[in-house]
């Protein structure tokens, strides 16, 4: 029980009980069944973007250019629904998941073949994605009138009792919860990122891991954004605009350490509902836009804060105990 009170996951789902709990005092019907699927619904996207961040920093990379991925993969399915509407939505989807994958590859090949750092690349890359979306749309929007019916309808529908859009989180769930836990490269992931010199005399190739977990953020990214722009029904230059930020945020809330290695699934989940809860509160209960971003900030912050300090304090045990076994 003492273990389980210490558990960061454990911790992070109470915080998140104990907010839906106050937030329902005031608002009655933010507590129904419906509102909490509604919820959870809303935070879909922003899971399984966090889930390929969190393989990114696991290897001690970042990925900032994971938004402006999705604005452009997200701009051209939809600019090929809105100019060939008989193409099977199916075949739109994999080529915005073929699309997102190769924005992710071309990441992961910098960082890999060349070793510039990360946010250098990514930072130049989400420029380059932000413009070539500029370039292509020539500053123009799609509107939902310019989509067919199944383009927009697939998200929206409903599955045993929950939207095509929440299921599709769930199954990205349960395979990253596989793939992190079960399959070797997943381990290998981790141990790339926990220490590179220590992988490396194993014969674990740390670029390559890294390559690998930005092609899978890609591919991510590419799917989010058929379901980005299906559900919000629009797609113009500055979709999900900042939304890296939400991204990355939701990795740190969840565990997910900046230096590497340390992160799970279902802590990065539990970081994602914990913004996604606070993004729908706030409007709920009568904050102020400009309250909302400096409060979301703040969260960010403290949840920063709490992550190095818990490190240290591991650290510190590690120590402790290395003495105490020597003496």
């Amino acid at each position: 029980m003492k273990n389980l009170l210490k558990n960061r996951e454990y911790q992070l789902a109470c915080l998140i009980l104990v907010m839906i709990m106050l937030i329902g005092f005031a608002v009655p019907d933010f507590v129904a069944v419906g509102n909490l699927f509604s919820v959870y619904n809303d935070t879909s996207i922003l899971i399984i973007l966090a889930l390929g961040q969190m393989l990114v920093i696991i290897t001690r990379c970042i990925d900032l250019s994971v938004a402006a991925n999705v604005a452009l993969t997200g701009m051209v399915v939809a600019t090929i629904n809105s100019t060939y509407p008989d193409i099977p939505v199916p075949i739109i989807i994999l080529i915005g998941a073929a699309l997102g994958t190769l924005l992710g590859m071309i990441n992961g090949l910098l960082v890999w073949k060349l070793n510039i750092p990360a946010i250098v690349v990514t930072l130049g890359t989400m420029s380059i994605y932000r413009g070539t979306v500029f370039l292509l749309s020539n500053g123009e929007w799609i509107n939902a009138h310019q989509m067919s019916e199944m383009f927009l309808a697939i998200p929206r529908t409903i599955f045993l009792g929950l939207p095509i859009l929440s299921w599709c989180s769930i199954m990205v769930i349960i395979a990253f919860y596989y793939f992190t836990r079960h399959h070797p490269l997943g381990r290998k992931i981790y141990a790339a990122g926990n220490s590179p010199t220590a992988a490396y005399y194993i014969g674990v190739d740390v670029g390559k891991k890294q390559f690998i977990s930005f092609t899978l953020s890609g591919l991510l990214a590419g799917i989010a954004s058929y379901l980005w722009i299906s559900r919000y029904a629009v797609a113009y230059v500055d979709i999900a605009n900042g939304f890296e930020l939400q991204v990355i945020a939701a990795c740190v809330i969840g565990g997910v350490s900046i230096a590497g290695g340390t992160g799970t699934v279902f802590g990065c989940v539990l970081g994602a509902l914990f913004l996604g809860v606070i993004n729908n509160a706030l409007p709920v209960i009568g904050i102020s836009p400009f309250w909302q971003m400096a409060i979301s900030g703040s969260v960010i912050i403290i949840a920063v804060i709490a992550n190095s300090r818990s490190e240290r304090k591991l650290g510190r045990i590690i120590l402790r105990k290395a003495v105490a076994n020597a003496s």
